[in-house]
């Protein structure tokens, strides 16, 4: 299966996964509610299977999330540090 996952995707799935609550993350991340969930809803389409169950008790991880969720977030830790180390290597051009 050949997908393109962008690092803002993951971005917004670890941050929800931290929160466990979509409009503290939306808020965190700066952005509105609604687009979270419709970034996470394509991301899951993307995917083939949800990330979060939700319901009125809340969020929650689903399998599948809990086991993307380490791997996600070292994506995003690592792509910062790039960015980072990138940023300080000189003057841009």
């Amino acid at each position: 299966m050949d997908m393109d996952v962008h690092v803002r995707d993951l971005r917004y799935f670890v941050t929800v996964a931290d929160e466990l609550h979509f409009t503290r993350a939306a808020e965190r991340l700066r952005i509105s509610q609604p687009a979270l969930s419709k970034q996470i809803r394509a991301l899951e389409r993307q995917l083939g299977f949800r990330l979060f169950d939700r319901g009125p008790r809340g969020v929650g991880l689903t399998v599948q999330g809990e086991a993307l969720l380490p791997a996600a977030r070292a994506l995003v830790g690592d792509w910062e540090h790039a960015l980072r180390a990138a940023r300080s290597a000189g003057p841009g051009g």
